[in-house]
């Protein structure tokens, strides 16, 4: 393999021009012959002992050679990216140039490459960085959770239905009067309050008891994935089989020894406002370092290409339908039950997604700027710690996590230290209850990665 030439042909693209020789494709060729032979079988030879040069000039001299090219073709590549001294952020497209059995064959990649970015002003920034207060208010919601998580699930007869009930229902839906496809569920449980069926379903079961049969009203929204639904009332024809709600159990020592190691209600208060005390400092730091990343990000310069974007969008959706598996649903269901087509779902990630690919941009940037690196006693524990996380062994992490990958994390990481340690603090109290706005905008850890 031998990389001809490499040629930016615009911003973040760049054009490799990649010959394979002659002998190199000759030897590929051999090796699929020998793959493929047992499975020919041609007249007066048995199956899996017809010579090349008969099948060749058979079914042509380039029979084998397509194949030849595909397993020549990544290290072909790889080799041609190493050598021209580029990162690829997607995938290639590639157009065969030539091919021939005597000369070899050559090919052009196409490649969009990690962008050139400056980070500005990233020594020294000044933020707010709060102190959350721990109140008795705080402990006493923890406790109420504990509760809550304690309580007993008991049918309810005596009552109407209110948020947080778990229902079982049945229901059929018409459009114009008629039951459209989908709309239709017996024995059906759902908890009124989650918000899993469209807007203003759930609020009208509430107040119906056991036994009522009613219609509940709804608009399908104009994003709704089914062409035929979109923005159309509907009527759903309901009957209410079953409530269920919680009884919370009395809040004394007894409950006390059920749900922890101490003995007293008031020891079990003590440990919960010591690990409230640490969240909060964890939380603090946190929103600290999310508003430098904001500063920080303001400082990037560079033109990132959209395909990092939308590969982050992958992910996001990959993990999400991940969860979902995990909870016995799909994509393709959530996303009905949501309202929602996939071009508007990915759009749900999207700000995520380029704060996420910044952060990291920015990050990798600083660390190249300030030399920073890692030790390979800091790389090996970073090993360490992902395997146990996982409970495998060290030397198989390295097999999911390139190392490179695990020093990118680390490097990534020892930039935000340094932005941090630089930074002009200013502090202010706030209660512990305050809603954490910063980190919700942000959506994941500070590098822009998740594990």
């Amino acid at each position: 393999m031998s990389l001809t030439s490499a040629t930016k042909t615009d911003t973040n693209i760049y054009e490799l021009e990649v010959a394979v020789s002659a002998e190199d494709l000759e030897k590929a060729a051999e090796g699929v012959y020998k793959r493929k032979r047992k499975e020919i079988q041609l007249p007066g030879f048995r199956k899996g002992k017809a010579p090349r040069k008969i099948i060749e000039s058979m079914y042509g001299e380039g029979v084998f050679l397509d194949d030849a090219v595909n397993d020549l073709y990544p290290e072909a590549y790889k080799g041609a990216v190493e050598e021209a001294g580029i990162e690829p952020v997607a995938r290639a497209d590639v157009e065969m140039l030539t091919l021939d059995k005597k000369e070899g064959f050559t090919f052009k990649a196409t490649v969009t490459v990690k962008p050139e970015v400056t980070v500005k002003d990233y020594k020294g920034i000044e933020a707010v960085k709060t102190v959350y207060q721990v109140e008795d208010g705080d402990i006493d919601k923890e406790i109420d959770r504990m509760r809550e998580r304690n309580s007993r699930v008991i049918t309810v007869d005596d009552r109407a239905a209110q948020d947080g009930d778990q229902t079982v229902i049945d229901f059929e839906g018409f459009v114009d009067g008629v039951a459209f496809e989908g709309g239709k569920g017996e024995g059906y449980q759902l908890s009124l309050g989650s918000n899993s069926f469209i807007e203003g379903f759930e609020s009208q079961i509430a107040g119906h008891s056991p036994g009522d049969e009613f219609d509940v009203n709804v608009t399908f929204p104009e994003n709704y994935h089914a062409e035929e639904l979109k923005g159309k009332p509907a009527v759903f024809k309901v009957k209410l089989h079953e409530i269920k709600g919680r009884e919370l159990p009395e809040l004394d020592d007894e409950f006390v020894k059920d749900v922890s190691e101490f003995d007293t209600l008031d020891d079990y208060k003590a440990d919960i406002r010591s690990r409230l005390e640490e969240s909060a400092g964890k939380r603090s730091t946190d929103e600290f370092e999310t508003k430098l990343i904001d500063k920080v990000i303001e400082g990037l310069e560079g033109e990132i290409p959209q395909v990092m974007y939308e590969d982050r969008i992958d992910g996001m959706v990959q993990d999400f339908a991940y969860r979902l598996q995990s909870q016995g649903m799909n994509i393709d269901l959530y996303l009905q039950y949501s309202g929602m087509d996939m071009e508007s779902f990915r759009k749900t990630f999207r700000a995520q997604a380029e704060r996420q690919v910044k952060i990291r941009l920015a990050l990798e940037q600083i660390a190249k700027v300030e030399e920073l690196s890692a030790t390979e006693e800091e790389i090996a524990q970073e090993l360490d710690r992902i395997a146990g996380m996982y409970q495998m062994e060290a030397d198989k992490v390295k097999d999911f996590i390139p190392e490179r990958e695990i020093t990118a994390d680390l490097l990534s990481n020892k930039a935000i230290d340094m932005v941090r340690d630089s930074a002009k603090t200013i502090e202010e109290t706030a209660p512990y209850s305050t809603p954490p706005k910063a980190l919700e905008e942000d959506g994941g850890d500070v590098t822009g990665e998740d594990e």
